[in-house]
């Protein structure tokens, strides 16, 4: 029998007090693909960095046998790990705009890792890197080598990522969260990529998600990972088909789903939400250890916060990061209040829309001529993919950015919960101040009732009142998410605009912070315009869906129409992108876009790069 390619035994790792990974054992084989599944502290990042030694230094303590591609990582020395990382086994991270240096070109990048590992000419080295970039579909690869990080689309970065991955031909690839935040298609073409590249190359892969749609379009095992140990494993059709654990089946029962021609799910209902990840007590979560105790996945211990100002906590927003915890809302459904949304109850109407940025032929126009009506009650969904403009809507909605033409008329306060909380909430200020931002922009001034005004916030989002001298570190993603909620309710709004409240959240998170939203609109009247690229999410939490594309709205209505009957083709192209959990479906879905594509190598969709038009 082939010798492993990986092997992992009695694995276990310590930040400080608290065990992160705790006996973890497993083998993958070469050619093969293993997918690591969990929620976000459930140990599975931890252990991937493990493989290459990344915790040395670190102040970890690592126990247990590890071996990689015949190398004991373990006792390696420190050029043994260099040679390994790299050379034999390469790694895929979550964000590639951190990972790649902004001020080199991304060919420069690709050709140094391989002068590293392999030596040669400087032109040898930038042939590779334009050799690997045409292998990853990168389009007229030889000229985007000359370009830098920022001049890439989020799906391009990715692919760059990837191939440098992939300039020394490794024999592993581990792949943490590589399509984390990508929308559908671009995530497809990914997953077609990692699939194509194994199948050719004989690579194995190592991929770590908590999304398990992902899993089941790329992986042939599932290891299901909680507390910083292995729960389940076996065959992704089995596993995901007929989970034999409690916490895999309440896994799985959380993903949003979009079944054909079904109508809308409400998956929070509380037969839906008995599981043990459903209904936790703050501050005792079975599953993530404490946030910001060095507890959480490697990448959230190693990371420092950058030292970000405040100057528009007014509008009251936060971004998510990927955490889980408390249940603030068991047993709310996403779906609208009855009898909210009176068609003449109408909170904000926009007409003729269009938002451009730059002049003359440098002008990019990223809204065009958008037309939309909010109501008190309901929830509006805006899907598209990367660059289809639902974010700069989104902000003209809420008064972030003026139009270029047309206008927004709003009945009430209009406030903003933005993607992600590290970079929204200031690591300096507590949160209880960031909340009360807030109310002192409003004009008030006495402290005491500030405080318990605060406390009252935080205490309808599901957060403990007496931590409001608490910083952001102290808290999960989740947590924060909801520390944003908070922020946003301060000025008692109208509508709230959720710009990507969930989108790096894991599924029993999103849940959480999906059902909070729900009740807080049930119970408050409020309007929400939901901005997402995960049309299953969206289909759970609407009432209405309006679906964008290169900065118009090509498909609105009735979310059982759309996602039942969609008219337009390419909201049927994006609702085909969306993960299946079945693998078989999977496999079928890969092999017909790869019948369109004409080939084995994923064609990337033209590239409108933006800043702020996601």
């Amino acid at each position: 029998m082939t010798e492993p390619l990986v092997e992992v035994t009695d694995l276990g790792i310590s930040f400080g007090a608290v065990r992160a990974v705790d006996g973890l054992s497993f083998t993958l084989r070469p050619g093969a693909a293993l997918g690591v599944v969990g929620e976000s502290g459930s140990g599975k990042s931890a252990s991937a960095y493990a493989l290459l030694g990344l915790h040395r230094g670190t102040g970890a303590r690592v126990t247990g046998s590890i071996r990689v591609a015949g190398v004991d990582v373990g006792s390696a020395s420190d050029a043994e790990l260099r040679a390994l990382r790299g050379g034999l086994a390469a790694m895929v991270f979550q964000d590639p705009l951190s990972s790649l240096d902004p001020y080199y070109s991304i060919g420069d990048q690709i050709a140094e890792v391989y002068r590293v590992h392999r030596g040669g000419s400087r032109r040898a080295a930038r042939a590779r890197a334009v050799s690997v970039l045409d292998r990853v579909g990168i389009p007229d690869a030889a000229r985007k080598s000359r370009s830098r990080p920022h001049e890439f689309s989020g799906g391009m970065r990715q692919r760059a990522l990837i191939a440098m991955a992939l300039a020394c031909e490794p024999r592993l690839l581990i792949a943490d969260e590589p399509t984390t935040a990508l929308d559908v298609t671009v995530q497809a073409q990914i997953l077609d990529l990692l699939h194509d590249l194994r199948q050719s190359t004989g690579l194995g892969l190592l991929l770590v998600t908590h999304d398990v749609g992902v899993a089941a379009e790329s992986v042939d095992e599932v290891l299901v990972m909680r507390a910083g140990r292995a729960v389940e494993r076996g065959a992704v059709g089995a596993v995901l088909g007929a989970p034999t654990d409690p916490y895999t089946r309440a896994l799985l029962s959380a993903v949003p789903r979009i079944p054909p021609g079904a109508p809308p799910q409400t998956p929070f209902a509380p037969e839906r939400r008995s599981s043990s990840i459903a209904g936790r007590a703050e501050g005792v979560d079975p599953v993530e250890p404490h946030a910001g105790s060095g507890a959480g996945e490697a990448a959230n211990v190693a990371e420092p916060h950058a030292d970000r100002g405040a100057g528009n906590c007014a509008s009251g927003h936060a971004r998510s990061a990927g955490e889980s915890e408390v249940e603030g809302a068991a047993g709310a459904s996403p779906q609208k209040a009855e009898g909210a949304a009176d068609a003449g109850d109408v909170v904000l109407r926009a007409a003729g829309l269009r938002k451009a940025f730059g002049r003359g032929r440098a002008a990019f126009t990223a809204v065009d001529t958008v037309d939309l009506t909010v109501h008190r009650g309901e929830t509006l969904g805006i899907v598209g993919e990367s660059g289809s403009g639902k974010t700069t809507l989104g902000r003209m909605l809420v008064g972030l950015l003026e139009p270029s033409a047309g206008h927004v008329s709003r009945t009430g306060t209009v406030q903003m919960v933005f993607q992600d909380p590290v970079s929204s909430l200031n690591p300096r200020r507590s949160i209880g101040e960031s909340v009360a931002d807030p109310l002192r922009a409003a004009g008030r001034r006495d402290e005491a009732a500030i405080r318990a005004r605060v406390g009252e916030l935080l205490e309808r989002v599901g957060l403990d009142p007496d931590r409001y001298d608490s910083y952001p570190h102290e808290f999960s993603g989740g947590q924060r998410q909801r520390v944003g909620i908070a922020r946003a309710l301060a000025a008692e709004p109208t509508l709230i605009v959720c710009d990507e409240p969930v989108s790096a959240l894991d599924v029993t998170t999103q849940a959480q912070v999906t059902a909070l939203l729900a009740q807080l609109q049930r119970e408050l009247g409020l309007a929400l315009v939901f901005v997402a690229h995960d049309l299953a999410v969206v289909r759970q939490v609407s009432d209405r869906v309006a679906v964008m594309r290169q900065g118009r709205i090509v498909e609105e209505g009735e979310v059982e129409a759309v996602y039942g009957a969609p008219k337009d083709p390419y909201t049927r192209q994006l609702l085909a992108a969306v993960p299946a959990l079945d693998p078989a479906l999977a496999a079928a879905r890969r092999a017909a876009r790869r019948e369109l594509r004409g080939g084995d190598t994923p064609e990337p969709r033209p590239d409108r790069e933006e800043v702020a038009v996601a």
